[in-house]
C-alpha cells in the first residue's frame, strides 16, 4: 500500500492510501492545508489538534451547504442557482465571508475554554 507524504502547519504526515489514489489525496491535503493556513492567519497558532479540529468543522460546513444546494437542486429549485458570473461571484464572496464568521466565532469559543 503506498503512502502519501503530507505536510499541514510545518507537520509531516504519512498517509496510506490506494495505489494511483496519491494525487487525489494530495489534492484533498492541500485543500486542508489551505483552511488550516487561512485559520492561523485568522487565529494565530493555536496547536495542530485545534486548527486541524476547526478545519474539520470548516470543510463539514462547506459539504453540509454543497449537500443542501444539491437537495435544492435535485427538487427542481434552480430558480435560486445564479445564472451569471457576476452574481456567482457575489455569492461566492458572501459564502466566504459567512464562512470566516463562522471560523471567527468557533475560534473565539475554543480560546474560551
Amino acid at each position: 500500500m503506498p503512502e502519501f507524504n503530507v505536510t499541514i502547519n510545518g507537520r509531516n504526515y504519512a498517509i496510506a492510501c490506494d495505489e494511483g489514489q496519491e494525487e487525489h489525496i494530495g489534492r484533498l491535503a492541500g485543500y486542508v492545508k489551505v483552511r488550516v493556513e487561512e485559520l492561523v492567519d485568522s487565529v494565530g497558532q493555536i496547536g495542530d489538534a485545534r486548527l486541524l479540529l476547526m478545519a474539520s468543522l470548516l470543510v463539514s460546513d462547506e459539504l453540509s451547504d454543497a449537500y443542501a444546494d444539491l437537495a435544492t437542486l435535485q427538487a427542481g429549485e434552480v430558480a435560486k442557482v445564479p445564472t451569471d458570473a457576476a452574481s456567482a461571484s457575489d455569492d461566492a464572496a458572501t459564502k466566504l465571508e459567512e464562512l470566516a464568521e463562522r471560523a471567527e466565532a468557533i475560534a473565539a469559543r475554543l480560546e474560551a475554554s
